[in-house]
């Protein structure tokens, strides 16, 4: 069979049923992605004979004979093609796993079809975007910008990697092959809880080219946690590689390691497993009451956990006294709130690839926090650390959801075992019923105020659903402070619970912890405007913290958490004028109700835990400044804020700063890119690095030109002192010459920390009798304090709003009564597509930070949280009808709208 790829033909024989996308990556063409191998993400879009089609849902043998162009044969660096030069200039990416198949499908477009991309970017995903930047890709709209020497922060410049993201050239985590490579596969459990009481492994082994079989009996019995945080302590360790009970259906019982993909599956499917069926629980509140299964009990382990009443964690604290402050009110609200589990979504699943080398155990990662991962492996396997190197290429997304390590353990298990490299990988199923979604969240909230609005009591009371097991569970329940914390109240009362059930375990999500209460707190608060005749956005004014006040959520007790900037009211202004000045375009008829809603967000800059980063600044012979952190770049634009951040204070261009990142073998320790922290940890450590690189050479500058040092300055490429200029070139020679290196390495940590502030305002309209809601105009105000990149900050307001409104608005993730996730895959869970998301105006308050780098704050976290709360809001003022529960569903709203038509007949 003859193939022509990118020009070139060859004869090769795929597989029997093998498909274009596994086809073209066996021959070395990593820029065909996988994101679904469903055909519903786009993230695999190649070309046969010049018409895009997804390869994963082609047959290898249909493109015999035939023409096929992937994105590395659509241009190079040196010579893009006009899409990918649009891509890379907009910019049109931000983690850039889907910008491969983005460009390739956009590349073919007519001018007939870039006026209608709803229809003509149906079949592409993005989860990062929002869409709104690939839009200004395809119509050719510019925003990256070239920076002057020492100019570098406040100028949109584009990513270090942006020429390979749109060639396809950037290496994601799977993007390689090693020769000798074994392939891992998991045997999933299909039951909700039960005791493993035997795996008969024989069948499984006499499959050709199956290696091994790993059960609970073949891997260290050591209790983990899967979360990442530096401090492990704030999680517990209830968790095993293998266990002998099952707890959720999808968890791991076996593992089954083989030459092929193919072989390890079947394998999986020939393990015979005898199950003792244990009785389950699926909802918290029945799993804390008397008499409920017992998930974590002592019956057969001595040493396992046993939280009574299935409970983690309780949190139980109050300020003031709340019934005093509920007797004084002259209205109270009391509403229960209730947000689902969703899901990251990330178009590149989780896998390693381990190997041995040098008699050293290798894990290349899909991970936020190397780092992390690595003293967890170490710990598991027993290593010391210098036996252990564990890094990352580029992630393709993260949003919480590789705050885990959940795939690098049995990798490295299999490679320790047999010596040869494992490659792990999921599949967008496994994505759905075993990783870690959302804590789904029931809180009541119980408001109290006076008839001027002012608030006297607020009481609330969470119910977090961790899970089968408590990654992150405690540490989320904590974070809800911070929607408690957004007003001023004499009298609080914050009541918690995380609750072990039957479930898929529940893990760290954009927003961690906040996103859910602040769907309840500014829901309850709109409510209460209501009920108060007031404007939301006035009771808000009159309630929401200011600078001096004191941040009370849990205690008021000391803590390290600095409001000295008034964003949040700015934030609010804000979004009030541009309500005020904008409709969004008319109302789609008569038979529609049109409504507004607004919410508001505090955010802290980094996590209570501890959070710890180190960067590294050199001088090279070459005059490049190599500045290594190690951050992971997964689309937040940590990456390019860091080298504007250096190129800053070394007085150069971006384009002089060589960039190592994410490699626990080359980078110093960094505790990982989540909480926001990418920018306000890691940024202060690049800052303190770069700074005293800057000043060892302005101070050898200075005693070799005999200059005072006040004199000294740095330029791109020299020093000037005085009225003499030296070159790096000749400065670097001297140094050299007395054994000297322009070097230094910096640590920052997450404390102090700042507050950053949101305000979300949506007009909606809502059908009055299908319940299909139309957003109108979309507007958020974000405190980013300095701007490092504009068109990053609104890239990242536009991609959280946008992946905010598939949580309210589309995004199901349903599990049966057996507990069994039933819609696991993109098509049919429903994240948005181009169509579903509005352009949102995104405002940025003019304001400084106390103590983030360059005098900024990290945003790309916090951008999620008011927009459930507003977009309910909205629905709210348009229908009446007050909507608890998300997701705001159209049958939902029709559901509620008709029976709400019903009692007003009866009436």
């Amino acid at each position: 069979m003859t193939y022509s790829v990118n020009g070139e033909r060859f004869d090769a024989e795929p597989r029997p049923g093998q498909c274009l996308r596994t086809f073209l990556r066996s021959l070395g063409h990593f820029g065909v992605k996988k994101g679904c191998d469903a055909g519903d993400c786009g993230a695999c879009t190649v070309w046969l004979d010049g018409e895009p089609v997804h390869s994963c849902i082609t047959p290898a043998f249909r493109a015999e004979g035939r023409q096929v162009t992937t994105i590395e044969g659509l241009g190079t660096p040196g010579s893009l093609h006009p899409m990918q030069r649009q891509f890379r200039d907009a910019p049109g990416f931000q983690c850039g796993f889907c910008t491969a198949g983005m460009i390739m499908t956009s590349a073919t477009f007519t001018e007939a079809q870039k006026a209608d991309l709803p229809r003509a970017l149906k079949g592409n995903l993005c989860r990062c975007t929002g869409y709104r930047g690939i839009e200004d890709a395809v119509k050719g709209v510019a925003g990256v910008e070239t920076a002057a020497p020492g100019k570098a922060v406040g100028t949109s410049v584009g990513a270090p990697a942006a020429n390979d993201v749109v060639t396809g050239r950037a290496e994601f985590t799977m993007d390689t092959h090693i020769e000798g490579m074994l392939h891992l596969k998991v045997l999933h459990s299909p039951h909700a809880h039960a005791r493993i009481i035997s795996i008969d492994r024989t069948d499984a082994l006499a499959v050709p080219g199956v290696q091994r079989v790993y059960t609970w009996e073949d891997v260290p019995r050591r209790r983990f946690t899967t979360a990442i945080h530096t401090d492990h302590l704030v999680d517990p360790d209830d968790t095993f590689i293998l266990d002998d009970t099952v707890r959720f259906v999808g968890q791991r019982v076996a593992a089954v390691l083989a030459d092929t993909v193919g072989a390890a599956e079947e394998g999986c499917r020939r393990l015979v497993v005898a199950y003792e069926v244990l009785p389950a629980v699926f909802e918290p509140e029945e799993a804390m009451a008397e008499g409920a299964p017992q998930l974590h009990g002592a019956e057969h382990d001595p040493f396992a956990l046993d939280p009574v009443h299935n409970i983690l964690l309780e949190i139980h604290t109050h300020i003031g006294d709340v019934d005093a402050g509920f007797a004084e009110a002259d209205v109270t609200h009391e509403g229960t709130y209730f947000s689902p589990r969703v899901q990251h979504a990330h178009l590149e699943t989780h896998g390693s690839i381990a190997w041995m080398e040098n008699g050293r155990l290798n894990v290349r990662t899909s991970s936020q926090s190397p780092s992390i991962a690595k003293v967890k492996l170490a710990y598991l396997f027993a290593l010391r650390p210098d036996q252990l190197r564990v890094f990352c290429k580029r992630v393709g997304g993260g949003f919480g959801g590789k705050q885990e390590v959940i795939s690098e353990d049995l990798a490295a298990l299999a490679t320790l075992d047999t010596g040869r490299p494992v490659s792990f990988e999921y599949t967008r199923e496994e994505e759905f019923t075993t990783a870690s979604p959302r804590h789904p969240m029931t809180l009541t909230v119980t408001l109290g105020a006076k008839a001027d609005g002012t608030l006297t009591a607020f009481q609330v009371r969470n119910v977090s659903n961790t899970g089968a097991y408590g990654n992150h569970g405690g540490e989320t329940l904590y974070a809800g402070g911070a929607a408690v914390m957004l007003y001023r109240c004499p009298n609080k009362k914050y009541d918690a619970y995380s609750v072990y059930t039957n479930t898929v375990p529940s893990g760290a999500l954009r927003g961690y912890g906040m996103t859910q209460p602040a769907f309840a707190v500014e829901s309850a608060m709109g409510e209460l405007a209501r009920a108060l005749h007031l404007d939301p956005l006035e009771l808000r004014r009159r309630n929401i913290v200011r600078p001096g006040d004191p941040l009370v959520a849990l205690d008021d007790g000391p803590d390290d958490v600095m409001f000295t900037e008034d964003g949040l009211a700015r934030c609010v202004d804000l979004v009030d004028a541009a309500m005020a000045r904008t409709t969004g375009g008319p109302s789609p008829g008569p038979e529609w109700f049109v409504g507004t809603g607004v919410a508001s967000s505090l955010h802290e800059t980094a996590p209570p835990t501890e959070h710890i980063s180190e960067a590294w600044v050199t001088l090279g012979d070459d005059l490049v400044y190599e500045l290594a952190v190690g951050t992971v770049e997964f689309g937040e634009g940590t990456s390019t804020a860091h080298v504007q951040i250096a190129a800053t204070q070394l007085g150069t261009t971006p384009s002089r700063i060589r960039l190592v990142q994410s490699d626990t073998d080359r980078t110093g320790f960094d505790t990982g890119a989540f909480a926001s922290a990418g920018l306000f940890v890691s940024g202060n450590a690049v800052l303190r690095a770069a700074n005293a690189v800057r000043d060892r050479i302005l101070e050898f500058a200075a005693a070799h030109t005999g200059v005072h040092l006040v004199m000294c300055a740095m330029d791109d490429d020299g020093v000037v002192c005085g009225d003499r200029r030296v070159s790096l070139a000749e400065l670097v020679a001297l140094a050299r010459a007395r054994g000297i290196r322009f070097t230094a390495a910096r640590k920052a940590y997450g404390s102090p920390r700042s507050v950053t502030s949101n305000t979300q305002g949506f007009r909606i309209a809502v059908h009055r009798v299908t319940g299909e809601i139309r957003i109108l105009y979309s507007v958020q105000a974000t405190d980013a304090a300095v701007v490092i990149n504009p068109a990053q900050v609104r890239g990242q307001v536009e991609g959280g709003v946008a992946q905010g409104i598939g949580f309210a608005l589309t995004e199901n993730f349903h599990i049966d009564a057996h507990g069994v996730m039933v819609n696991p895959n993109l098509r049919n869970y429903r994240i948005p597509t181009y169509a579903d998301i509005p352009r949102t105006e995104v405002l940025l308050v003019d304001s400084t930070d106390s103590y983030g780098p360059m005098r900024s704050k990290g945003m790309a976290e916090c951008c999620i949280n008011p927009v459930a709360p507003a977009l309910a809001n909205a629905l709210h003022d348009a229908t009446g009808v007050r909507y608890r529960a998300l997701p705001l569903t159209p049958e939902r709203i029709y559901s509620r709208l008709n029976e709400s038509r019903s009692a007003q007949s009866a009436a």
